[in-house]
């Protein structure tokens, strides 16, 4: 899986928000079978793929306003998969360097989206 160099991070932000859901999942899988590893990750892998599903459906928004709901949900969902991926590391729940690039990843997409959300709502 390791992190993703800039050249081969995807321009379209449907498709890295698609790919960061897809990186989530098999993170997940390599959680431990415990109960915490379980529910962080069951927590985690809704929000992580939620954003890029919101996207597909900002794509197919009837109006700018369905466009930038969709958009802020997408955002919403990549803090909390932040917020679910630094748990992991506090937890201890994985030692793993993905958990640090996912991070960082979820990170840029927020900037992205917020940048997006922006410039939506300039009249």
């Amino acid at each position: 899986m390791g992190a993703l160099s800039s050249r081969d991070v995807p321009f379209d932000v449907k498709q890295r928000t698609f790919l960061f859901g897809v990186r989530i999942i098999k993170l997940v899988g390599k959680l431990p079978r415990t109960g915490a590893g379980v529910e962080v990750g069951r927590q985690l892998i809704r929000a992580g793929t939620s954003v890029g599903s919101n996207m597909q459906e900002a794509d197919g928004a009837l109006s700018k306003k369905d466009f930038v709901n969709h958009v802020r949900i997408a955002r919403k969902e990549a803090r909390e998969s932040r917020y679910w991926l630094a748990m992991i590391e506090a937890a201890d729940l994985l030692r793993h360097s993905d958990v640090q690039a996912l991070s960082q990843e979820a990170d840029e997409i927020v900037r992205i989206l917020s940048g997006i959300i922006t410039s939506a709502t300039r009249t």
